[in-house]
């Protein structure tokens, strides 16, 4: 679905409605400036002048008010503003179909696995407030399960912004054995050059020495690098080490933190909710125009090739053509002598059990012995 030309209609609706809003604030500033001027001279003269005056003033004002006209001046942008609103709304009736039933398939979601997603999508966004409340709405206290890793985890993040590396450390070394070394490292990187930014050259001296000295055998490279930025501390940001200064570094460590914490989990590091979501807004559209080329069937959405891009590609997973069933260990993909796939399953029922008779593929007129199908691994 294109949106360049929805968007391009927004851009006009927000720009009408910008220009009809500050001509509406143009103009009760000037009618109260006529107002307070009005009332200004009547305070003035409230001693001196006679009721006539005062009518005369009050004249002169409605007088001032009707050349100004504000229903007129107000007309012409608010009738623009109307226009564009009206044919942005017919756009989006256009360009989006409402009824989406035909393009999924009716699946009986257990109401309990779609509380606990929700409920960690919440703590992995950092709403714990929000999660809280719907654990307890939805009578789901199994659901809380996520909440204490990841308010961890928001809690190493939040100290990090701050420079301080003391929570990272403390979970990197009771939790990274195979990885610990080297996030340690990094960690205490960032620390010295904090140190070594914001402090004195010795300070950041007796931190090498206490924390970098231990990794000088494995990282001989890396801790000769810092130490040797220590001849620049006081022009740390013209030398040839300029790029350890680079705030990218915090942003980058917290990234790589964040997927290390959710590897320990055994969970991705983005949100499966929200990959999920991503993937169906990318993959709707395609699915839409399929199914109004069905003549009023119910599409079957493993039918259809969707090319989502490789930020959505995590692992190969086969599908049977036939069965439309997920390959796994105990029904894995077969290839056929002609090349076509199906899952041992299927071979087995369109052979019903005898693999001694030769059966045709479901693909092509090409007749396929089973001695002769081998196992595909992925």
């Amino acid at each position: 679905m294109e949106l360049s030309s929805i968007n391009d209609a927004f851009d006009r609706v927000t720009k009408k409605q910008k220009l009809s809003s500050s001509k509406v604030q143009e103009i009760i500033e000037q009618i109260g400036r006529e107002i307070e001027q009005a009332i200004s001279r009547i305070q003035s003269e409230q001693d001196s002048a006679s009721p006539s005056d005062q009518k005369m003033i009050l004249n002169e004002l409605k007088a001032k008010l009707k050349e100004i006209a504000p229903l007129r001046q107000l007309e012409g942008p608010q009738k623009e503003l109307n226009v564009a609103l009206s044919k942005y709304t017919k756009m989006l009736e256009k360009s989006f179909t409402a009824d989406i039933s035909k393009s999924y398939r009716d699946i009986d979601f257990d109401l309990h696995i779609v509380n606990q997603i929700l409920a960690s999508h919440l703590y992995r966004e950092g709403l714990f407030d929000v999660g809280d409340c719907f654990v307890s709405e939805s009578n789901e206290p199994g659901a809380a399960t996520d909440r204490a890793p990841f308010l961890e985890l928001f809690q190493i993040l939040e100290a990090m912004k701050s420079r301080n590396i003391e929570p990272a450390l403390k979970w990197v070394k009771r939790n990274c054995k195979q990885h610990g070394s080297e996030l340690e490292l990094k960690l205490h990187r960032l620390q010295f050059v904090e140190i070594l930014q914001n402090k004195s050259r010795d300070e950041a001296l007796k931190y090498g020495r206490a924390f970098l000295a231990p990794f000088a055998a494995t990282h001989m490279a890396d801790v000769q690098k810092l130490m040797t930025a220590l001849l620049w501390a006081d022009r740390l940001d013209s030398s040839p080490y300029a790029e350890l200064l680079s705030s990218t570094h915090w942003s980058k460590m917290a990234e790589e933190l964040t997927r290390e914490f959710c590897n320990f989990m055994e969970q991705s590091h983005e949100s499966p909710l929200s990959v999920t979501i991503a993937a169906g807004i990318l993959g709707l559209p395609i699915l839409l125009k399929m199914s109004s080329l069905t003549l009023g069937k119910k599409l079957d959405p493993s039918s259809v090739d969707l090319e989502l891009g490789v930020e959505f590609q995590f692992h190969s997973v086969f599908v049977c053509p036939v069965s439309k069933e997920h390959a796994s260990a105990d029904n894995p993909p077969m290839i056929l002598t002609c090349g076509h796939v199906i899952c041992k399953q299927t071979m087995t029922k369109i052979t019903k059990n005898n693999n001694t008779k030769p059966f045709k593929c479901p693909y092509c007129p090409i007749e396929v012995e089973v001695a002769q199908c081998r196992q595909l691994f992925l």
